[in-house]
Protein backbone atom coordinates (compact mmCIF):
# COMPACT_ATOMS: atom_id res chain seq x y z
CA UNK A 1 0.00 0.00 0.00
CA UNK A 2 1.19 3.25 -0.75
CA UNK A 3 1.21 5.68 1.77
CA UNK A 4 2.59 9.13 2.95
CA UNK A 5 3.49 9.09 6.49
CA UNK A 6 4.52 12.62 8.42
CA UNK A 7 6.44 13.06 11.26
CA UNK A 8 7.76 15.56 13.68
CA UNK A 9 4.87 18.47 14.89
CA UNK A 10 3.84 19.52 17.93
CA UNK A 11 4.12 22.46 20.40
CA UNK A 12 6.13 25.67 20.04
CA UNK A 13 6.85 28.66 21.26
CA UNK A 14 6.85 31.78 19.34
CA UNK A 15 10.37 32.15 17.91
CA UNK A 16 11.17 28.30 17.96
CA UNK A 17 11.84 25.91 15.16
CA UNK A 18 10.34 22.26 14.25
CA UNK A 19 11.32 20.03 11.45
CA UNK A 20 8.49 17.85 9.51
CA UNK A 21 8.85 14.77 7.81
CA UNK A 22 7.53 12.84 5.46
CA UNK A 23 8.29 9.50 4.09
CA UNK A 24 6.95 8.15 1.07
CA UNK A 25 6.67 3.97 1.09
CA UNK A 26 5.11 1.13 -0.86
CA UNK A 27 5.44 0.23 -4.33
CA UNK A 28 6.64 3.41 -5.64
CA UNK A 29 8.18 4.16 -9.26
CA UNK A 30 8.62 7.36 -9.41
CA UNK A 31 7.82 10.51 -7.31
CA UNK A 32 8.29 14.31 -9.15
CA UNK A 33 7.42 17.25 -7.00
CA UNK A 34 6.51 16.66 -2.94
CA UNK A 35 5.60 19.49 -1.14
CA UNK A 36 3.50 20.45 2.28
CA UNK A 37 0.14 22.40 3.09
CA UNK A 38 -0.92 23.89 5.29
CA UNK A 39 -5.09 24.46 7.31
CA UNK A 40 -5.38 26.55 9.61
CA UNK A 41 -8.28 27.18 11.74
CA UNK A 42 -11.06 29.34 9.85
CA UNK A 43 -8.71 29.47 6.25
CA UNK A 44 -8.54 26.85 3.17
CA UNK A 45 -5.46 24.70 2.71
CA UNK A 46 -2.96 26.41 1.24
CA UNK A 47 0.64 25.74 0.12
CA UNK A 48 3.59 26.05 1.85
CA UNK A 49 6.53 24.69 -0.34
CA UNK A 50 7.20 22.21 -2.96
CA UNK A 51 10.49 20.98 -4.01
CA UNK A 52 10.87 18.81 -7.95
CA UNK A 53 12.95 15.95 -7.85
CA UNK A 54 15.98 17.74 -9.40
CA UNK A 55 15.63 20.30 -5.87
CA UNK A 56 13.80 23.31 -7.07
CA UNK A 57 11.44 25.11 -4.77
CA UNK A 58 8.68 27.11 -4.07
CA UNK A 59 7.26 28.84 -1.19
CA UNK A 60 4.54 30.77 -0.04
CA UNK A 61 5.35 34.04 1.00
CA UNK A 62 4.40 34.23 4.36
CA UNK A 63 6.95 31.62 5.11
CA UNK A 64 9.99 32.94 3.15
CA UNK A 65 13.43 33.43 4.98
CA UNK A 66 12.16 31.09 7.52
CA UNK A 67 11.00 27.66 5.86
CA UNK A 68 13.17 25.37 4.02
CA UNK A 69 12.26 22.08 2.10
CA UNK A 70 14.32 19.28 0.73
CA UNK A 71 14.47 15.69 0.04
CA UNK A 72 16.67 12.60 -0.06
CA UNK A 73 15.08 10.99 -3.63
CA UNK A 74 16.81 7.83 -2.32
CA UNK A 75 15.11 7.35 0.57
CA UNK A 76 12.01 9.29 -0.92
CA UNK A 77 11.49 11.62 2.05
CA UNK A 78 10.64 15.32 2.09
CA UNK A 79 11.67 17.68 5.26
CA UNK A 80 10.59 21.06 6.05
CA UNK A 81 12.52 22.96 8.62
CA UNK A 82 10.54 25.47 10.04
CA UNK A 83 12.41 28.49 12.11
CA UNK A 84 11.00 31.52 13.66
CA UNK A 85 7.94 30.51 13.83
CA UNK A 86 4.73 32.24 14.53
CA UNK A 87 1.38 32.01 15.96
CA UNK A 88 0.18 32.28 12.99
CA UNK A 89 1.89 29.48 11.37
CA UNK A 90 -0.60 27.41 13.96
CA UNK A 91 -2.00 24.54 11.29
CA UNK A 92 -2.30 21.07 10.34
CA UNK A 93 0.72 20.08 8.27
CA UNK A 94 0.09 17.57 5.34
CA UNK A 95 2.61 16.25 2.99
CA UNK A 96 1.79 16.17 -0.67
CA UNK A 97 2.80 13.92 -3.41
CA UNK A 98 1.87 12.95 -7.26
CA UNK A 99 3.31 9.91 -8.03
CA UNK A 100 3.45 6.69 -9.90
CA UNK A 101 2.94 3.70 -8.65
CA UNK A 102 2.49 0.00 -9.49
CA UNK A 103 -1.42 -0.89 -10.40
CA UNK A 104 -3.52 -3.99 -11.49
CA UNK A 105 -2.22 -4.03 -15.12
CA UNK A 106 0.91 -1.33 -15.16
CA UNK A 107 1.21 1.79 -13.44
CA UNK A 108 -1.25 4.72 -12.76
CA UNK A 109 0.03 8.16 -11.54
CA UNK A 110 -2.03 9.42 -8.30
CA UNK A 111 -1.96 12.47 -5.88
CA UNK A 112 -1.03 11.42 -2.11
CA UNK A 113 -1.80 12.93 1.22
CA UNK A 114 -0.37 12.52 4.06
CA UNK A 115 -2.74 11.79 7.14
CA UNK A 116 -1.44 15.71 8.48
CA UNK A 117 0.68 16.51 11.44
CA UNK A 118 -0.26 19.32 13.89
CA UNK A 119 1.90 22.31 14.83
CA UNK A 120 0.32 24.77 17.65
CA UNK A 121 2.29 28.16 18.39
CA UNK A 122 1.86 29.17 21.14
CA UNK A 123 3.66 30.98 24.18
Amino acid sequence: QVQLVESGGGLVQPGGSLRLSCAASGSIFSINSMGWYRHAPGKERGLVATITSGGSTNYADSVKGRFTISRDNVKNTVYLQMNSLKPEDTAVYYCNAPMTVKAVGGVTTRNYWGKGSPVTVSS
